[in-house]
């Protein structure tokens, strides 16, 4: 699905133009078929001889209108740049042109426009001014076709130049995700809200469930259309409108972005590569107030340099701007800066990094060479360098936030694997939309090196514990639990750390107990050994050898606590719980009494024991009796 959009000075025919070859008049507004000028973005449709359904973009030529044009240029495949023949090039003609070389529109068609009022000498003439302007822009291979919408001289011609420079554009790159830049919102009766808008990834059915963004409204699609035709389903690069119920109408605004729950997130600050035009009045400098446009949406925004103090009109540049309301945009989207006041384009350019840090002005250039590889890496630099900057992601967030295709994607993390960039902390297979987290390398060993240190400083401070609390490592490590519990299956996949139930140390620590320690621990061990099933309790031993050495024993393993105050040597409670089982395998059902007669212990021992069982899963109480689970 392609879209094209109308440019040019105002009352140079754009709308006649667009009536002429659709037969939709686009300019719907009373006011502005009274008024005879587009005021307003206007919308209308063409099917190609070869079949092909495009939609067309109508927007005002009026200087005082250039926001509206803007709202309807961010999402065009290509342009009818309309100059009329009696006039020429005005104002608007250079400062349309001058925005769609910024907004990089590569493909279009040249019309001159009202050839039936001008001689063939004068037309020449302007048609040889226009080729000039043209050529130095990116523009500058369209072809120029001489029109009459009055008379419908060279209708044909264009039709067919449209059909053909359409055919040269490339498939554009689908994100998956899908995002629709709102241009025009209105309600239906009996239907309710209604937006528009060119739909620049992904796909859109029926039954979706929607979010307005930054606004945050949250509603379902009841019903899709792309030039009055129902669908199921709206395809990336189609117009579209859609009909979204549990949304009022005052609770969306023109440049919000129609998005799937938490597919995109909204931003405040972005860094940008700009050109400034050499025909801006001014350069532009350090906290300089000026207007984006992005998309749909216009923000103001603050403009901070980065690398150098100013910047001249013609150069080019990297920029921070800090936006006064969050939008949603994402890498590679182009955009274009407007001086406030006195209203006028300053440049445009394209955006490297949605959701950056704050920058230094003037410091690490480092940052200036990150931001390069952003615009101009591989995808899988691209890919590489967002996981540097974000951390640990879902492969599925990492691949939005490094704003690359579904296509590039593929090969990124194809190569990545390969290359050994590329850690995936699950072990799964990665593919483009898993959810798996991943890292990149150098990130994996930062984090393994602070897990190193974090371990080695708790057990320089805890040399008889066996390890550390896992749940206090994953506080120090500073990462939601679920992540956190990845990176650690990851560190004992590597061979870093060891986990035992409830701890975690470096594989190669051990306690290593001191002389003294070692005869308190072996007196101890003697004593249970001499009465197993009714050895010192847990207040006896803590007095006989001290809290640390009883917290290693039983950390160890070397001793298992059933109760509040009594614990087994390991051995003779692996027996004791052998024999239970054996017992109730024959028997079925044992009381508290046969186990005590069984070991020939007292009460409390057994008691304990029975009640440690059922607690852990072996047993379960009924009544006086127990049975195995």
């Amino acid at each position: 699905m392609r879209v094209i959009g109308t440019a040019g000075h105002v009352d140079h025919g754009k709308s006649s133009l667009v009536q002429a070859i659709t037969g939709i008049n686009p300019d719907r507004l009373a006011e502005e078929q009274r008024r005879q000028m587009t005021i307003d973005l206007g919308f209308a449709w063409l099917t190609l001889p070869n079949g092909e359904s495009v939609g067309i973009i109508d927007v005002p030529g009026h200087r005082d209108f250039i926001e509206n044009m803007l709202a309807g240029a961010g999402g065009i495949d290509a342009v009818l740049f309309v100059v009329a023949a009696d006039e020429g090039i005005m104002p608007q003609t250079k400062e349309h042109l001058s925005i769609l070389d910024l907004l990089n529109v590569k493909k279009g068609v040249v019309a001159l426009t009202k050839t039936d009022i001008v001689d063939e000498e004068w037309l020449d003439l302007v048609e040889d001014d226009v080729a000039k302007l043209v050529s130095v822009s990116s523009l500058g291979q369209s072809p120029i076709v001489r029109v009459s919408a009055k008379t419908g001289e060279g209708l044909d011609e264009l039709v067919a130049a449209l059909q053909n420079i359409l055919q040269e554009i490339p498939r554009r790159k689908d994100r998956g995700a899908p995002r629709l830049p709102i241009d025009r919102i209105f309600t239906i009766a009996g239907f309710g809200t209604v937006v528009t808008g060119t739909l620049l990834d992904g796909i859109f059915s029926v039954g979706d469930s929607v979010e307005i963004h930054p606004g945050g409204s949250n509603g379902r699609i009841r019903g899709l259309q792309t030039h009055k035709e129902k669908l199921d389903h709206a395809l990336q690069g189609s117009r579209v409108a859609v009909n979204i119920s549990g949304i009022e109408v005052d609770d969306v605004e023109r440049g919000e972005v129609v998005i799937k729950p938490g597919s995109y997130k909204s931003t405040s600050m972005i860094d940008v590569h700009f050109r400034l035009l050499e025909e801006a009045d001014h350069g532009l400098s350090h906290n300089q107030e000026v207007k984006l446009y992005a998309g749909a949406a216009q923000r103001i925004a603050k403009v901070r340099l980065l690398g150098r103090e100013k910047l001249n009109p013609g150069e080019e540049g990297w920029l921070q701007l800090l936006l006064s309301t969050p939008v949603i945009i994402i890498r590679g989207d182009r955009f274009i800066l407007r001086r406030p006041s006195p209203s006028s384009t300053l440049g445009g350019g394209v955006v490297a990094d949605a959701h950056p840090k704050r920058r230094h002005r003037l410091k690490d250039h480092a940052v200036i060479e990150q931001l390069e590889a952003f615009l101009r890496g591989t995808p899988a630099t691209v890919l590489q360098r967002t996981l540097e900057r974000i951390g640990p992601v879902s492969l599925s967030d990492g691949l939005k936030e490094a704003g690359i295709s579904d296509d590039e994607a593929e090969e990124a993390i194809k190569e990545l694997i390969q290359n050994g960039e590329l850690i995936s902390l699950n072990n799964s297979e990665l593919s483009v939309g898993s959810s798996s987290f991943v890292m990149d390398k150098n990130t994996w060993l930062m984090i393994v090196e602070r897990i190193r240190k974090i371990l080695a400083d708790y057990h320089n401070a805890n040399p008889l514990k066996i390890g550390m609390p896992i749940e206090e490592l994953r506080s120090k490590i500073g990462m939601e639990t679920k992540l956190a519990t990845f990176l650690l299956e990851q560190a004992v996949t590597d061979g870093t750390v060891v986990i035992f139930p409830g701890f975690v140390s470096l594989k190669d620590h051990s306690v290593q107990l001191d002389d003294a320690e070692k005869i308190l621990v072996d007196r101890l061990l003697l004593k249970f050994d001499s009465d197993p099933y009714a050895p010192p309790s847990l207040k006896e031993t803590t007095q006989e050898i001290g809290d640390d050495l009883v917290r290693f024993l039983l950390e160890s393993g070397s001793l298992v606590q059933v109760s509040e105050d009594v614990i087994f040597k390991a051995d003779t409670y692996e027996e004791m719980v052998d024999k239970v089982k054996e017992d109730l395998k024959k028997r079925e059902t044992l009381t508290v009494a046969d186990v005590r007669d069984k070991f020939q212990t007292s009460r409390k021992y057994a008691l304990a024991l029975m009640e440690h069982l059922d607690a852990v899963g072996v047993t379960v109480r009924e009544g006086d009796s127990r049975r195995l689970v």
